[in-house]
């Protein structure tokens, strides 16, 4: 057991130090990060190679270099890339995956040192291993959560200024300038994106890209639409505004309203592993028979099944309510 110990904390230090050697300066992650951004759009020459590494010969993954070029050819990796520029976080594919694997190793570990339970083990290095993934959804979820917020202020920022006479470019950039984050740095990068030449219909498909939103979809199918068969935007921007605000305050409505349905899903998932917890810190050995016996061990193993069936079912029921 020592040595399992001593494995975990051996390998949970060397994994730091190498991750702080490695680490990237600043205008590295500016320059990785818009590699990622160009890299989403999947422009590829004859070679099968993205254009801009063969053009600029350079991994945009400079932490794990070896590691981020094995797992290019997976699923798994591009979509953590995805997620990643979605979330807006300096990390790579790779450095999520090693810290999740490192996680998994210290979890099983650290409760070998108390319990010999084998599910409990695998149990404990499972939701520790899932940490930075879920980390990261969150980042994401919120990410677009908030640009959601600050999208029908922009999209009536930019119908005043098209009103006043500015073109469609022109009122990217007020939208660019005068917005907040992160609608600020997503038109900005439209802005950049037409500056260079880039359509506009391309500019806008690689904003949705970086924030899947349905209500930011709704605004460039506008947009789009408009261009090609002529009408008035500005109104059609207001119109849209106008939705999207109704929409966000039906959505906190109905949050407000299952609320207590979130609370009990919450409190009946928690209630069995606290009671279980306090008892035994009350009268130790309590549940010993759950752990020595093999039938105590058969009822261990499906009371954690139904708590878990139970939880997913109440979140299914409270979030399959779509606005």
């Amino acid at each position: 057991m020592i040595l399992f110990v001593a494995f975990g904390a051996l390998l949970l230090i060397s994994f730091g130090v190498t991750a702080l050697l490695l680490t990237a300066t600043k205008s590295q992650k500016v320059v990785d990060r818009r590699i990622l951004a160009i890299l989403m759009s999947g422009t590829q020459t004859s070679s099968g190679e993205p254009l801009e590494q063969q053009l600029l010969k350079l991994d945009p993954a400079n932490k794990f270099r070896w590691l981020n070029t094995l797992l290019q050819k997976y699923h798994v990796s591009k979509r953590l890339k995805v997620r990643i520029i979605q979330a807006d976080i300096k990390t790579t594919p790779a450095m999520i995956l090693v810290t999740s694997a490192v996680l998994t190793v210290v979890g099983f570990v650290g409760v070998s040192m108390f319990l010999n339970i084998l599910a409990l083990q695998l149990g404990v290095g499972v939701v520790l291993g899932y940490l930075p993934i879920g980390l990261l959804s969150f980042k994401r979820a919120r990410r677009i959560k908030a640009f959601n917020a600050g999208l029908p202020e922009a999209i009536d920022m930019m119908g005043r200024a098209l009103r006043a006479g500015h073109s469609m470019t022109a009122s990217i950039n007020i939208i660019a300038e005068q917005s907040v984050e992160p609608v600020r740095s997503e038109f900005n990068e439209v802005f950049k994106q037409q500056n260079f030449g880039l359509p506009i219909r391309d500019a806008m498909q690689q904003m949705l890209d970086r924030v899947p939103s349905q209500d930011l979809r709704v605004v460039v199918t506008g947009i789009l639409v408009q261009k090609e068969t002529g009408g008035n935007l500005a109104e059609i921007l207001d119109r849209t505004s106008h939705t999207i605000r109704e929409r966000l305050k039906l959505h906190g409505e109905i949050k407000t309203h299952t609320a207590q349905g979130r609370m009990t899903g919450w409190i009946l998932c928690m209630l069995p592993v606290v009671m279980l917890v306090v008892i035994n810190m009350i009268n130790p050995g309590y549940s010993k028979v759950l752990v020595d016996t093999a039938i105590g061990k058969m009822l261990s193993y499906l009371g954690v099944f139904l708590l878990i069936t139970g939880g997913l079912i109440i979140r299914q029921i409270i979030n399959g309510i779509e606005v």
